[in-house]
């Protein structure tokens, strides 16, 4: 028997949801009883004791941290201050975390780093990543290509990478697209889980949301078809496969 992961959610959109939460478990080959899934936006995230867990995933979503605390709705600053809670036991120990898109985000952001929406913002479809040299020498990171493509779509981004932190990718128009604080902490602004079908998904859930104009959906569906993209989600396999561990 394994300990699961603990997966953190913040979609609104019970469709979308799902299939996130399949993708992690797809990519990651992570059967129903190796997840937890708490989804923030609807639920309190319960008192966590680490140790009853393998890692710590926490996804993307329509909510920004760099939002105007006052504009936040109560659900968003309800989630935000308890994984704020969390993470604070998660940086103190070195605990397994992977962060994708608001993950990276909040990570950061708790780290003291800078997170808005001044510059490095990207639309919504495939890039492609570089990684760095440290990323080479990193165990998540190290049997990767040096450039793939991945899908990400942000309107607020890392400005620079935090204070003790490794710089693991970057894109032509977004300079932090990967870090890792400590040993064990890894965010990622790209989406490790996004596959051609899950972005059409999001493309359509999120129309009218304000990442591209409505009318432009069908050709960033039919752009999204043309691609082939591998690699980021064996960079969640090798996370999850690194830090799988039995229930002692």
């Amino acid at each position: 028997m394994m300990k699961p992961f603990l997966i953190l959610q913040l979609r609104p959109e019970d469709d979308v949801a799902d299939d996130e939460l399949a993708a992690f478990q797809r990519f990651g080959d992570l059967a129903d009883k190796d997840v937890r899934r708490v989804r923030m936006e609807q639920q309190s995230i319960p008192d966590i004791d680490l140790a009853d867990y393998a890692g710590v995933i926490v996804g993307g979503g329509p909510s920004n941290v760099s939002d105007d605390p006052t504009k936040k709705s109560s659900a968003q600053l309800r989630f935000e201050a308890q994984l704020g809670t969390l993470m604070d036991k998660i940086i103190a120990t070195d605990f397994p975390f992977l962060g994708a898109c608001y993950g990276l985000g909040f990570l950061v952001q708790h780290l003291g780093g800078a997170v808005s929406q001044a510059q490095y913002s990207e639309p919504v479809g495939a890039l492609t990543v570089t990684l760095t040299a440290a990323a080479h020498d990193d165990p998540i990171t190290a049997d990767l290509p040096v450039s793939f493509r991945a899908f990400a779509g942000h309107k607020e981004a890392c400005q620079a990478v935090p204070a003790g932190a490794v710089l693991l990718a970057s894109s032509e128009t977004c300079p932090v697209h990967m870090i890792r604080y400590q040993q064990n902490l890894y965010g990622a602004q790209f989406h490790t889980e996004l596959d051609v079908e899950g972005i059409i998904l999001r493309i359509r859930a999120y129309k009218h949301a304000g990442y591209f104009p409505p009318e432009a959906a069908d050709d960033l569906i039919a752009a999204a078809r043309q691609e082939q993209i591998t690699e980021p989600g064996k960079i969640l396999k090798t996370f999850i496969d690194r830090y799988r561990q039995p229930v002692s």
